[in-house]
């Protein structure tokens, strides 16, 4: 591997430079020698050796990779391969958001407005080649647990999470659970910090959800679309309502 250099110009400008490239440069060994998550990284020593830079650059660098989950430093024991997942993302999105005034009324809008495109888009796909019985059934399962949840005064946003997870199960992406679940945990955690509490009429949610079940049993992908975004609408302006204020 070519060595890098480490000659200054303007210390800042070289301290950054550096960091960058062994950065991406213990990312390719990773590539290059088909790592997995959780297998051991080379050691600082031999990082040093094989990029011919200081320990310091060799430390920060894998610091800013622990950050992003590419890489899990256990002390005492050495650097691995992280999971890669998407909490880097969430953190990211959830201190923008919380960047913007309390009254803000687009700061949770915008998180919303990006799942309901996901999801419009997802839910038009499944309703194409229906879900089969089983997941159909236990969609249906969800909706009455919700119900029952609503009626008993109860919170169901566990439920609600999991009907969405159920849903686009059948796609076998497994990307698509991450990356809807880190927007589901932005909104959580800035609804939490924002003291938003959820919709007060539990029916209307319930009632959105079996919509988007019936759409899905007639196979009709235009119907299912409408009823995902009818739902998704419903939760914006309950949101937008709340950062002004009103109940």
């Amino acid at each position: 591997m070519r060595r890098m250099s480490e000659e200054p110009t303007n210390p800042a400008v070289r301290h950054r430079r550096v960091s960058r490239q062994v950065q991406r440069a213990v990312t390719q060994q990773i590539l290059d020698a088909g790592l997995r998550p959780g297998e051991l990284l080379p050691t600082e020593a031999e990082l040093m050796d094989s990029l011919g830079v200081s320990r310091n650059s060799v430390r920060e660098a894998l610091k800013a990779l622990q950050a992003l989950d590419i890489v899990e430093i256990r002390h005492g024991y050495g650097t691995y391969v992280g999971q890669a997942s998407l909490t880097p993302l969430a953190d990211g999105l959830t201190f923008r958001t919380l960047l913007r005034p309390a009254d803000d009324a687009h700061a949770l809008a915008e998180i919303l407005q990006v799942r309901e495109i996901l999801e419009e888009g997802l839910v038009h796909r499944i309703a194409t080649a229906p879900p089969d019985a089983e997941t159909l059934n236990r969609l249906d399962a969800l909706v009455r647990k919700m119900n029952e949840a609503g009626e008993a005064g109860e919170p169901f946003a566990d439920l609600d999470r999991e009907f969405h997870e159920t849903l686009y199960r059948s796609l076998g992406n497994e990307l698509i659970p991450q990356l809807l679940g880190a927007f589901w945990n932005v909104f959580d955690r800035v609804a939490g910090v924002r003291k938003w509490a959820g919709d007060p009429a539990p029916e209307i949610t319930v009632d959105r959800h079996r919509a988007i079940v019936t759409a899905l049993r007639e196979g009709d992908a235009t119907a299912a679309q409408h009823a995902m975004a009818t739902h998704f609408r419903g939760i914006e302006k309950r949101a937008e309502r709340r950062t002004r204020g009103v109940h």
